[in-house]
């Protein structure tokens, strides 16, 4: 059966223009398909957008200019289907869509709220649910479910940007105990935006507040300093996955940039002579990782509880963090709508783009299915004998 696949990119978020290169990835590898694809833009002020123009990622080099040339969109759920029309026109043609492919990453898009909303459309989508994209969003509540399941992670805690004045001994207490260096993130971002690197307690307060600037929730963690990143792409749901092939992440310093994902790997140019990003496709990697047969089980074994545990869903990426000192292997994070879907992690178990995003979309109707049948409504008689206050 052919299906209306919307593809969701965009959003109001720091990752905003990294999820227009996925997206536009996404949309490339389902016109293979015998789907009918349908780009769904999300633009910096949350507002829906669609048209033909969406397909090349030529066309986003002036976004206010793109979307002047869109049609701006609204949904609607009408009987047992959804539908979005055009807000403007006379002539407002609604068009059916069938499943929500999310290519979004960062806030509004990745943390849930999108999920929400869809959720309230009944329509299925690609990604982890409310519940679990919230959790893989937020640094705070992943480390200490991942601490509750004794999933090893590195010594950590959290403060409110509120405290950084109020609570200052304290938190230099905190970071002694720890040792330095340790590194600042903020909670609820993605893509190394806004993390800071301090390596003696004179440098805490002015990071801290560098890194205050995007979030109230920040993350100090101990820093690994003889470290080798590895990652992971698990596909399907918490009742069958499979996982990908191991990656090691090069970096060209301390910690790996956004310049380093985004940017690393890419030598095509494109109009202009600028960068043609490839996303996080981009970014200097081994595959497989130059890691011991113990550590690569250690790896799957950790990401298998995760992705169960952070009740994941759809294609997620589990960063890990190997100590060389050690030896010791540490779920770092798990990022539930990875950029550029980690694609390159399934390239290397024989997997192409095109089965990948198939497999998500079998995946996400299949999940809708199973959440059917569950009791979601109970019949009373409370309202016919209700007489008020």
């Amino acid at each position: 059966m052919n299906l209306n696949v919307g593809v969701f990119f965009g959003g109001e978020s720091c990752e905003h223009e990294i999820s227009c290169i996925t997206g536009n990835q996404v949309l490339k590898a389902l016109k293979e398909t015998n789907n009918n694809i349908i780009p769904i833009y999300v633009g910096k002020n949350n507002e829906f957008y669609t048209g033909d123009k969406l397909f090349e990622l030529k066309n986003y080099s002036n976004l206010n200019t793109l979307c002047e040339s869109l049609n701006k969109i609204c949904f609607y759920k009408d009987g047992n289907f959804t539908y979005f029309k055009p807000i403007k026109g006379i002539l407002k043609k609604e068009t059916r869509i069938d499943v929500a492919f999310l290519a979004m990453h960062g806030t509004s898009g990745e943390d849930g709220s999108l999920q929400g909303y869809l959720e309230l459309l009944d329509l299925p989508y690609t990604s982890s649910n409310v519940l679990g994209s919230a959790i893989g969003q937020d640094k705070v509540i992943m480390k200490e479910v991942l601490e509750y399941e004794k999933i090893a992670i590195l010594p950590w805690f959290y403060i409110l940007s509120k405290e950084i004045e109020t609570n200052k001994k304290d938190i230099e207490e905190k970071c002694d105990k720890i040792g330095y260096p340790i590194i600042i993130k903020p909670a609820n971002l993605g893509s190394s935006i806004g993390i800071e690197i301090v390596h003696k307690q004179k440098e805490l307060l002015s990071k801290l507040k560098k890194c205050a600037v995007y979030d109230h929730k920040l993350v100090l963690e101990k820093m690994v300093t003889n470290l080798k990143e590895v990652n992971i792409s698990v596909l399907g749901n918490i009742n069958s996955f499979e996982l990908s092939a191991i990656e090691e992440v090069m970096k060209n310093d301390e910690l790996l940039s956004f310049k380093d994902k985004y940017e690393g790997g890419a030598k095509k140019t494109g109009s202009k002579g600028k960068i043609a990003s490839k996303g996080m496709a981009s970014t200097s990697r081994k595959i497989p990782a130059e890691i011991s047969k113990k550590q690569e089980e250690k790896v799957k074994d950790l990401a298998a509880r995760s992705f169960k545990a952070l009740n994941a869903n759809g294609a997620v990426r589990i960063d890990f963090i190997i100590d060389k000192d050690n030896g010791k292997v540490y779920v770092n994070e798990i990022n539930s709508i990875p950029g550029s879907l980690a694609f390159y992690l399934w390239k290397e178990k024989g997997i192409e783009f095109k089965n990948e995003c198939e497999k998500l979309i079998d995946n996400a109707l299949k999940m809708y299915r199973e959440k059917k049948k569950l009791t979601r409504s109970f019949s009373t008689n409370i309202l016919s004998n209700y007489k008020g206050v």
